[in-house]
Order: C-alpha cells, then structure tokens, then sequence
C-alpha cells in the first residue's frame, strides 16, 4: 500500500430534498443516485465511489431523515442515522435557503455522538446572497462545532473542488478499495430499478406519491440486445390505471425516458418491458420491504 495513497468513507446525511443525490451524481460526473423535486427519493444507501491519483472517496448516499408515517418511513430513518456510525467523514447537507428546523436539529442531535469529523455543507448557494449564507453559517455554528463548514452549489458545482480537497485532508491512509472503473458497488439491478422509479416520480408527478417499488423480473443477452423486464408495484388499482395510462401512453413514456438512462448506464441498446402490479400496504409489511431491499440492517 502507498503510504501516501488516502482512502475512506464519507457519508451524506441530511433532510430530504437537501441535494444529496445531486451532489455524488456532480462529483462522479455520471448517474448513480436518483434526483427528483419529492422528498425521500433515496431510498437505499448509494455507494458512489470517486477516484484520484492519491485518494479514493466511496460515498455513502442516504435517504432523506424525515417524520416517517409508515414502517417504510420509519426504515429509512434508521439507515440513514446507522450510515453515521462507522465512517471517516460526515457530510451534514441542508438546503441553506431554507431556516433551521426541528428536522435539523434532531440531525444535529444524533450528530453529537460521531467521535470522526462532521462537515456542515450550505447547499444551494446559487439562489442564495453572501449574506444570507453568512446567517446559515453562524446560525448552524451556535448548533454544533463543526469541524468544517462548506457552502456549495450541487447544482453548479460552485466549491465542490474546494470541498473534496478538505475531505481529503481528513482522510486515513489506506488502500484503493475499489477499482478504477468503478464508480458505484451497486449491483446493476438495483440501479436500474432506481432510474426506472426516477421516471416514475418525474411523470406521474403528484398523482404517484411514495408507494410505488421497481423489481427486476430478469435481465438477459439476447443477440447484442439486453431484455429487461421490470415491474411496478403500486398500493392501489387507481395508481396502476395512472401509471398505465390511457393506451398505455403514460407507461410507454415512462420506459422511453428509463431506457435512455439504462442505455447510458450499460453501454448497450436494450429492449426494456415494464408491468404494473398492486400489492396492497406493502409500505407497512415487513417481508415486503426486505424483499424489495428497504433493510435497516444492510452494511457497507
């Protein structure tokens, strides 16, 4: 191992909505966690791995910490505020445009207990004046004693080269865990649920909230062409009918805009098919959810 060479593991905590997903896509220059305007998009823990020629930074995406209204909610909660105990650096984002809050401060609160450094980023600064981030910053100050504060824009990529620098000051020396081609140790299954959920969100727009999973049937080579088949599970018969659309449009739109994206992700053309299928309640049912991969208990 090079005695120079730095490594570890950073995690991204913060409330939903806060930029999280945005920022791990910005710094790896590619897709491996979904964006969308709703809260808890995130769902699992996106390891996005980010290489230099003298450090390896793996990522740790988590869902959005938020007052959970079903077992679901309250699942993502715990692996979000578990992805805090055992690592190097954490990333506390929140949305500078935005006041300090209950949500925040029982963040804050579950904070005190990291003994690594904790990193307060300002997000958003790009529709935020100086002043205004000066008030963030010595707002948050008086919270906690943070060991770094960033303010940054994920949108624009505005002091994230500032930022990766300081979080490779603070890291360990340690081995290249992961190769250089390698941007996430998701499988490709999983990533590819989550661009078709992503398109989900952004189509449906209010009408589909939260209840809506994306299990992959199977994925197989077939004359240089992928087949992917997928299905939606939804709670209720009226979702299924929106999400199928009047002839099919809306899930015929829903798999052009996937497939694009699992295209760019696999390198290769593909042939993808989608089904909707309503499973009653499966947010509250836990068999269901750790069937469909919402685990608090998953390590990295």
């Amino acid at each position: 191992m090079d005695k120079d060479f730095k490594s570890g593991f950073i995690t991204l905590v913060g409330r939903p909505n806060a930029g999280k997903s945005t920022f791990i896509n910005q710094v790896l220059k590619q897709k491996v966690a979904i964006i969308s305007d709703k809260p808890q998009t995130t769902r699992n823990k996106i390891q996005g791995i980010y290489n230099e020629d003298d450090a390896q930074m793996i990522f740790i995406d988590t869902p959005g910490i938020h007052k959970p209204h079903h077992e679901l909610g309250k699942v993502l909660n715990k692996i979000a505020l578990n992805a805090v105990k055992e690592v190097d650096i954490v990333l506390f984002m929140i949305s500078g445009n935005e006041s300090l809050g209950t949500g925040n401060r029982m963040i804050i609160k579950q904070l005190e207990e990291v003994k690594n450094p904790v990193f307060l980023i300002i997000n958003k600064i790009d529709i935020m004046n100086k002043e205004a981030v000066f008030q963030t910053i010595n707002t948050y100050q008086k919270e906690f004693n943070f060991t770094e504060i960033i303010p940054i824009s994920a949108l624009t990529s505005e002091n994230i080269n500032t930022l990766l620098e300081l979080i490779k000051k603070y890291l360990p020396i340690g081995p290249r865990y992961y190769p250089l081609n390698v941007v996430s140790d998701h499988p490709e299954h999983f990533i590819v649920c989550e661009l078709i959920r992503e398109k989900v969100l952004l189509k449906t727009r209010e009408e589909i909230p939260h209840s809506v999973a994306v299990v992959i049937d199977d994925i197989k080579t077939n004359n240089n062409i992928i087949d992917v088949m997928a299905t939606i599970i939804v709670e209720r018969s009226s979702q299924k009918g929106i999400l199928i659309g009047k002839g099919g449009k809306m899930l015929k739109d829903i798999g052009t805009l996937a497939r694009r994206d699992i295209e760019n992700l696999l390198g290769n053309k593909i042939y993808l098919e989608l089904w909707v299928k309503v499973i009653d309640n499966w947010r509250n049912r836990q068999n269901l959810l750790n069937n469909f991969g919402y685990s608090e208990k998953d390590n990295y």
